[in-house]
């Protein structure tokens, strides 16, 4: 693929992220604080991916703290400009799976589990790693 290409495909990876970052902040309005931490996940998580698209490999998994570690190893520049984040991608990492599912936490579904107080923090933590993706690619 050329540059141009990985351009092309990070910035695709990087408007769907500001889509569910989006959806994350209309759940959060509308009182949905599980489904809008999952959304902050998937924003962060896919926004991490379009780094990996830009530097042409495939991304693997949905863990936002392992995606970031692994780019030490892909790419020295990416993981100086978004390894502080790697701990933001850690706690967004907690939301993937339990936000969706009743077996996910003990006795709890999780519209009862998550609070106003969690969706803030999964939408300041995705913002942060979606605008440092966005510096990263020089993308608006």
């Amino acid at each position: 693929m050329s540059l141009e290409k990985n351009r092309m495909e990070a910035e695709r990876w990087c408007r769907t992220a500001e889509g569910d970052l989006d959806t994350a902040v209309i759940l959060l309005k509308n009182k949905k604080y599980a489904h809008s931490c999952f959304h902050s996940h998937q924003s962060a998580e896919k926004a991490i991916k379009a780094v990996w698209y830009f530097l042409e490999a495939e991304p693997w998994g949905h863990s936002i703290g392992k995606m970031i570690q692994d780019l030490e190893q892909n790419d020295l520049k990416a993981a100086n400009t978004l390894g502080a984040l790697r701990n933001d991608g850690v706690l967004l990492d907690r939301f993937y799976i339990p936000t969706r599912y009743p077996n996910g936490l003990p006795d709890l579904i999780p519209d009862e589990a998550y609070m106003e107080e969690d969706a803030i923090s999964c939408i300041e933590k995705a913002t942060k790693i979606l605008e440092a993706v966005k510096d990263y690619l020089n993308v608006e």
